[in-house]
C-alpha cells in the first residue's frame, strides 16, 4: 500500500503483513462473527509486538510490544516500535486516538496488578453474543483475554442448569458466558475489588442480576481452604496467574509449585460428576500427573487455541479434570 507520508522499508513490510493477515482472517472472522482478535503476533522478528483488534462502536487497536532482549539495541527497538505505530492508523483505517500501546515485560509479585494510568475510560465490545467492557489505558491487560475465546464458549455449552464457580475470575468474562449458557447459579471469586466490580458490571451489561449470581472478594487460596468440601458446584473454572503475591495475600502463589494443592482444593467442591476446567499461562508448566493419579485429566490446550493465536501455541495450557470414574485415570 502507498502511504501519505514516507515510511521505511521495514515499516512498509510490517504494514503489508497486517494487510495480508487481515485478508487471510477476514472470511473466518465474518463466519464466526468475531469482533475482537489478534491480528499480528511478532510475525516479523524485528517488529516484536502483538497487535489486537477490538471492534465496538469504533475499531480500537491495542499494541503490546514484547520487551527486547538485552542483545538488541534499545534505540533500534524504540525506532521500530515508532515506525509500527506510525503506519498502523492508516493501514487499519483508524484515528490516532483509537491506538493504544504498552510494553509487556515479565511481571512479578504485585507489579502485575499495578495501574498504569487512571483514565477510567471503558469501551463496550462484543464477543460470542455477549457484551464486555474493556479498558485500554489503565492496566497492562484490557479486561478480556482473547486467547480464551474458545474456552469461554466451551464453558457456556457446559453450563446449562449447573452451579458455576469462577476462581481468580478477573473481570468475570467466563461468568458471563456461563450465565448466557443457562447456569442455574454463578459464584465469582477474585481478590481485587476493582476486578470484581468490573465483573459485576459485565454481568449487569448482559442482564444477569439477582441473588443467584454471587461476587466474593477473597484470596482464592484462603477461600478454597475455608470452604467446606462436598457437592457444591457442577462446573468450576480455575485460571490462576503463574505467580502472585500482594499485601492481601498471606502467601505467594507459584502455579508450578502449588498446582496440585490448588487443583485438589477445587476438586473437593465438585459434585460427584462435576467438571473442573483448569488453565494457566506458564509456558513451561508441567502437570504433575503422578501426584494427581486418582483424577481423570484431559489436556485440551490445542482444542482451545483459537485460529488467531496459532503462531503462539503456548499462550495458555488447559485441562478438563474430573473425579476418576473408572479403574484407570485417563491422563494426557
Amino acid at each position: 500500500m502507498n502511504f501519505s507520508h514516507p515510511v521505511s522499508d521495514g515499516a512498509q513490510m510490517f504494514a503489508n503483513r497486517l494487510k495480508k493477515n487481515l485478508k487471510r482472517l477476514d472470511p473466518w472472522l465474518k463466519r464466526e462473527d468475531i469482533h475482537c482478535y489478534r491480528l499480528y503476533d511478532a510475525d516479523i522478528p524485528e517488529y516484536a509486538m502483538a497487535v489486537d483488534v477490538y471492534q465496538g462502536k469504533q475499531r480500537w487497536i491495542h499494541v503490546q510490544e514484547y520487551q527486547a532482549p538485552r542483545s538488541v539495541d534499545p534505540n533500534k527497538a524504540q525506532q521500530r516500535l515508532q515506525q509500527a505505530l506510525d503506519v498502523i492508523p492508516e493501514t487499519l483505517a483508524i484515528g490516532p486516538a483509537q491506538l493504544f500501546c504498552k510494553v509487556r515485560r515479565q511481571q512479578k509479585g504485585s507489579a502485575q496488578y499495578e495501574k498504569l494510568a487512571t483514565a477510567g475510560t471503558f469501551h463496550e465490545v462484543m464477543e460470542g453474543g455477549n457484551r464486555f467492557l474493556v479498558n485500554f489505558t489503565d492496566y497492562l491487560d484490557t479486561g478480556l483475554f482473547l486467547d480464551h475465546r474458545l474456552t469461554r464458549a466451551m464453558l457456556r455449552e457446559l453450563a446449562a442448569g449447573k452451579r458455576f464457580l469462577n476462581l481468580f475470575a478477573y473481570t468475570g468474562s467466563a461468568t458471563v458466558y456461563a450465565a448466557s449458557g443457562g447456569a442455574a447459579a454463578t459464584t465469582t471469586v477474585d481478590m481485587s475489588r476493582t476486578y470484581l466490580d468490573w465483573a459485576r458490571r459485565n454481568m449487569e451489561l448482559n442482564g444477569f442480576t439477582g441473588k443467584q449470581h454471587q461476587f466474593i472478594q477473597a484470596d482464592c487460596l484462603e477461600w478454597l481452604n475455608a470452604t467446606s468440601a462436598g457437592s457444591c458446584y457442577e462446573l468450576i473454572f480455575l485460571d490462576p496467574p503463574s505467580f502472585s503475591t500482594s499485601k492481601r495475600m498471606r502467601a505467594t502463589l507459584d502455579i508450578q509449585r502449588d498446582h496440585v494443592t490448588l487443583i485438589r482444593s477445587a476438586v473437593k467442591l465438585l459434585t460427584t460428576d462435576g467438571l473442573l476446567v483448569f488453565s494457566n499461562n506458564l509456558r513451561r508448566f508441567k502437570m504433575d500427573h503422578e501426584a494427581l493419579h486418582d483424577l481423570w485429566i484431559e489436556n485440551i490446550s490445542r482444542v482451545t487455541l483459537p485460529k488467531d493465536f496459532e503462531r503462539n501455541p503456548k499462550i495458555h495450557n488447559c485441562w478438563k479434570i474430573r473425579r476418576r470414574a473408572g479403574d484407570t485415570p485417563q491422563t494426557q
